[in-house]
This record gives C-alpha cells, sequence and structure tokens, in this order.
C-alpha cells in the first residue's frame, strides 16, 4: 500500500510542476501570440479594404458562417467568415459591396494540406471568386477549366471557402435588404 501512495504522490508532484511550467509558458507567450494574431489582422483588414476607412467590429450571433462584419465607409462591408475545410477550420476576411458582390477575400487561418488546400492561402486563389455575389460558384463545374484544374485535389477546401463567400454575399444581401 505505501508503494502506491509513493507512486501517486511523485506523480501529484510530476503533474504539479508541469502544470506550473505549463502556465508560466503560457503567461510568457499569450502577449506575444495576442500581438501577432492582432497583426495578422490588421493587415487582412487591410488587404481587402480597398484603403477605405473601415468602421468597429460588430459580432453576430447565431449564424454558423459570419462570426461578425466591419462596416466599410461609405458603404460595404468585410465580414470574418468560418468554414470548414480538409484540415478543420478556415477563417476568411471577405469585403463585399453593398450588393453583396465579392470585392476582396483574404484566408486568415486555416490546417490544410501544403500543397494542395494551403493553395487558397495565394492571392490568385481567390480571384475566381471576385465580382461573384449570390453566382458564387459553389461547384467546380461552375468554374472554368484553368481553375476548376487549379482547385483539383482540393475539393474539400474549395468547398468550404465558396460556401462561405456566398453565404456572406446572403448576409450583406439581407442587411442591406433590412
Amino acid at each position: 500500500m505505501k508503494a502506491y501512495a509513493k507512486t501517486a504522490l511523485v506523480l501529484c508532484l510530476i503533474c504539479a510542476c508541469a502544470a506550473l511550467v505549463l502556465s508560466l509558458a503560457n503567461a510568457l507567450t499569450a502577449p506575444r501570440i495576442k500581438d501577432y494574431e492582432d497583426g495578422v489582422l490588421k493587415s487582412a483588414l487591410e488587404a481587402v479594404s480597398g484603403g477605405k476607412a473601415v468602421g468597429d467590429y460588430v459580432p453576430v450571433e447565431d449564424n454558423p458562417v459570419v462570426s461578425g462584419y466591419y462596416p466599410i465607409l461609405p458603404s460595404g462591408y468585410i465580414l470574418s467568415l468560418r468554414a470548414n475545410g480538409y484540415g478543420g477550420e478556415i477563417t476568411l476576411l471577405a469585403a463585399y459591396d453593398a450588393k453583396g458582390v465579392l470585392t476582396a477575400a483574404k484566408l486568415v487561418s486555416d490546417s490544410e494540406t501544403p500543397g494542395l488546400g494551403k493553395r487558397a492561402e495565394e492571392s490568385w486563389y481567390m480571384d475566381k471568386f471576385i465580382g461573384k455575389g449570390t453566382d458564387m460558384p459553389v461547384r467546380k463545374n461552375m468554374l472554368s477549366a484553368s481553375d476548376a484544374e487549379a482547385v483539383s485535389g482540393a475539393s474539400v477546401t474549395f468547398t468550404g471557402v465558396s460556401r462561405a463567400l456566398l453565404a456572406g454575399s446572403m448576409f450583406v444581401s439581407m442587411k442591406e435588404a433590412n
């Protein structure tokens, strides 16, 4: 019985030390991680705003795709969108005019497969969606042959991104109609 108690005590001490080290590491790195994430967001907002003034973030509740938006002054919106990709959740920032037509989009975070789904991070990837609204291509057969070939091998990523962009267009259209 003493052997079990001694083993349990040693394991408790190891866990306590590990918890202490992890909490210290978190306390040291959390501000740097927050600064990095804020920088990525600021850069993405600048990339999709088209040089226009951007208002304060407005969270959206009860929407599985649109987590919030930034008004673009004098008109339009930058939406924060969530999509499901092959590697998990994808976060996008997408700018729309007041009619719900996509003017710019940028992938902010993802865990997609290098060489396939990761291509969605490249600037040319979003070009196939620019100028589209509720007619957003959500299947590869809605794309030109060269665009369909460019997304070949990353169908899940393409579907997630395109459906999120379509949901964003519909969100803006409905918001402007009200």
